[in-house]
């Protein structure tokens, strides 16, 4: 599968899953008595950005299931794009009931005060973001080459989405985003040390 059409299908998915989203959560916007969060805000901003970083997980472990055998690491990889895609239909859901825009002129990370961090490379629009030539390079790789660059790539990833949880949980309003994005610091945390460990076993280390 190209990585063109790895992204077309969890796009699909996620698609799929946005009315889901939109109607469990619902009282996305009553928590602060009934406030809708401004286009500016954190909630937005969180929502936003964290759609377009969690993509590229659901793409990538979509890339590494074609390219593996290894149970381990599929198993890890079908979690990883189903979790996310599900998280990502909620965030572009409460956008929708927030009746706010899915893009923003401003830069990425702007509602953290980071919207002017260089970028790593084509493609790494926020901290741990692979870039297009990583992706290029997953792609092409296969058996325990694309498991290990994988569990290295996601492990960077997973870092740069804590950060961005921890962001959200300290700053935005909304009570479920928070608690939301809290749960997104700790089962990514939780899955960095899974993926540590991952790596071990076939004679690798996470990335410097």
């Amino acid at each position: 599968m190209t990585p063109g059409r790895a992204g077309w299908i969890a796009g699909a998915a996620a698609a799929a899953l946005v009315a889901a989203g939109a109607i469990t959560y619902a009282g996305a916007g009553d928590d602060g008595g009934g406030r809708v969060p401004s286009a500016g805000s954190a909630d937005a901003g969180f929502a936003r950005d964290m759609a377009v970083h969690h993509q590229q997980a659901v793409e990538m472990s979509y890339l590494v299931r074609d390219r593996t055998d290894d149970e381990e690491v599929r198993r890890l990889a079908y979690d990883i794009a189903q979790t996310q895609a599900n998280q990502r239909g909620m965030l572009i859901g409460w956008l929708d009931l927030w009746g706010l825009s899915k893009v923003s002129s401003d830069p990425p990370m702007t509602w953290m005060g980071m919207g002017e961090v260089p970028s790593a490379g084509e493609g790494s629009l926020m901290p741990g973001m692979a870039t297009d030539a990583e992706m290029t390079r997953l792609a092409g790789l296969g058996g325990r080459q694309a498991e290990v660059y994988y569990l290295q790539l996601m492990t960077d990833h997973h870092k740069g989405g804590v950060h961005m949880a921890e962001g959200c949980a300290r700053r935005c309003t909304v009570g479920v985003e928070k608690r939301l994005a809290q749960g997104m610091a700790e089962s990514q945390e939780s899955e960095i040390r899974l993926m540590t460990d991952l790596l071990a076993k076939r004679g690798a280390k996470p990335r410097p």
